[in-house]
């Protein structure tokens, strides 16, 4: 059998006597559609910090693709398929939809910093956003500037550029924050659509979005793994119900 994806072994991390993550065995199969949930606090955000490379663990092991990427910086992380988006949308707003996957693409390539070479030049990487942005409907608004799109539209955008970083794991950092619920639907389609070979996983409070994508879902209530399983379980399950999913003021 192929390792999975993303794997923690006991995944630890305390800042003094406050534990925010405890002894966290989490798998992401390759391919998977894995929610991660649980209310304020719960160490959501923490964990993903580990993953990533923004916290380093007190003790335990993270796994990408069989690989120990533990000791390993933020940007090694990145170029070996491990892919954030974030919370707060953080694109550069003045430039057009295309010049920011475009922008995506050559920090991949290394070429982010001759970027304003001449566009004849660059014809491969704007072939390239282009095709990012066809799948997620986004290819009638490439030559908008962003700040003309609405926020909905912006979160897909942020996507598209996630994608440009060729990720073997998408971790979607709350993609439905913020975005009116009209729009919720399109960031549904947009994740559905994700190519079937990129493994995801998404922090999510939109308990819609969650029930609708996820394959697969971790409950996490302080730092520690209270339940895991498929969403008609986790559903049906009292814990579940009692410390999150009953409680809106946790939301």
């Amino acid at each position: 059998m192929s390792p999975a994806a993303l794997e923690t072994k006991l995944l630890c991390k305390s800042f003094g006597a406050l534990a925010v993550s405890s002894d966290i065995n989490f798998t992401l199969e390759r391919g998977a559609r894995h929610a991660l949930i649980g209310p304020n606090g719960a160490g959501k955000t923490s964990f993903v910090n580990l993953v990533t490379g923004v916290l380093k663990p007190t003790s335990g092991n993270i796994y990408l693709g069989g690989r120990d990427i533990t000791p390993l910086p933020q940007a090694l992380r990145v170029k070996l398929g491990l892919v954030r988006t974030f919370q707060i949308s953080a694109l550069f707003k003045r430039l057009t939809v295309l010049e920011n996957v475009t922008l995506a693409i050559a920090e991949r390539e290394g070429t982010a910093n001759d970027i304003l070479r001449p566009a004849g030049h660059r014809r491969a990487e704007i072939e390239e956003a282009f095709s990012l942005l066809e799948p997620l409907g986004l290819a009638n608004e490439a030559m908008r500037p962003v700040t003309e799109l609405a926020y909905g539209r912006q979160r897909m955008i942020e996507i598209a550029m996630a994608l440009a970083l060729k990720p073997q794991v998408l971790l979607l950092d709350e993609p439905a924050a913020g975005v009116p619920p009209g729009e919720t639907g399109a960031i549904i389609d947009t994740i559905e659509r994700l190519p079937a070979g990129i493994a995801v996983l998404f922090i999510e409070h939109d308990m819609e979005l969650v029930f609708r994508v996820a394959k697969r879902i971790t409950v996490l209530v302080q730092g520690a793994v209270l339940v895991e399983g498929p969403p008609a379980q986790i559903a049906a399950d009292p814990k579940v119900r009692e410390v999150y999913l009953g409680e809106s003021h946790s939301q």
